[in-house]
């Protein structure tokens, strides 16, 4: 049968004390060493950290600038009001959305930012760069930031018609028509006041490329004019860079870009659409050859009705 260990034991026997007591001690001190080596090493200064966290901050800015999203400077009033850039004033910053045509098609109303095509930029003067090299990265920086001008040939405007449709200017109220329709565009601004568009021939969108213009209409350089107009005007798929989602500054103009889709509500266009000079002129031609046996042809009636009418007597 056990016996109980008395309470005394310890005492009883002084080695197996001894062998306690420095166990313990041996306890103690590698937990203190543990503690020890468990210590936060010394943070590092403030003005050591400062400089990493720009460099992260630039580099993570960098990269969904150029694979999410980018800030871009309007520089010109080829969109006004719905976009506001001018010579010698502060344009809109705007926010480019350039994964949504990853996975879907633009759309007209979109209003999108795009390299532009050879025909467009084929005359053009590149941007003059500075001499000086550290001007030239900041400059760099800048365009990535939406600090200033891009450093490359970017345009933006609106889709106006798609690939294979026929675009045409204007019906007998003044719209532009698409495929025989009469656009809807409550987003046109006429500067001059005049509320006219400049009329131009139907053009059919080559596939694989859009029509733009812009809502400035009297002052854009756009798909009608740009590389001589015509096909040539209309802009490859493949060079949209993103849609225009946001306006981020100036802080007056926050909020988001319109993106009205002017074929959803488009009319029959109406009649007395613009034609070529000959063609205006056929109804002249017709009457005019035709006046002639009509007269002829009302005397002899009326020569007829008479003579009737004498013999009646």
């Amino acid at each position: 049968m056990a016996e109980p260990v008395s309470s005394n034991a310890a005492e009883d026997d002084p080695e197996r004390s001894e062998h306690h007591d420095g166990a313990a001690e041996e306890t103690k001190g590698g937990a203190h060493r543990k503690r020890g080596k468990g210590k936060a090493k010394k943070k590092r200064p403030f003005w050591v950290e400062l400089p990493i966290l720009i460099v992260v901050a630039l580099a993570l800015t960098f990269v969904i600038q150029q694979f999410f999203f980018r800030v871009y400077m309007i520089p010109s009033g080829s969109m006004e009001t719905t976009l506001h850039g001018c010579e010698g004033c502060t344009g809109d910053r705007i926010l480019v959305d350039k994964i949504t045509f990853d996975f879907v098609d633009p759309t007209p109303g979109d209003v999108v930012v795009f390299k532009g095509p050879e025909p467009w930029v084929e005359n053009e003067a590149l941007p003059a760069e500075s001499s000086n090299p550290v001007a030239r990265f900041f400059q760099s920086i800048g365009s990535v930031f939406g600090l200033a001008p891009p450093d490359e040939r970017d345009f933006v405007k609106r889709i106006i018609a798609m690939p294979g449709q026929t675009v045409e200017c204007c019906d007998a109220q003044n719209r532009v028509v698409v495929d025989g329709k009469a656009l809807d565009e409550p987003y046109l601004h006429f500067e001059d006041g005049t509320g006219v568009q400049a009329p131009f021939d139907p053009v059919k969108v080559p596939l694989g490329s859009v029509w733009v213009m812009g809502d400035n209409r009297n002052n854009s350089s756009d798909s009608r004019m740009q590389g001589g107009g015509g096909e040539r005007g209309a802009v490859p798929l493949e060079n949209i860079i993103g849609k225009a989602r946001i306006i981020v500054l100036p802080p007056d103009r926050w909020g988001g870009v319109t993106d009205h889709n002017p074929q959803e509500a488009a009319q029959p266009a109406a009649l007395g659409m613009s034609a070529p000079a000959w063609q205006q002129g056929i109804p002249l031609g017709i009457g005019v050859v035709a006046a002639w046996p009509t007269v002829w042809a009302g005397r002899k009636l009326g020569a007829g009705l008479r003579g009737a009418a004498q013999r009646k007597r």
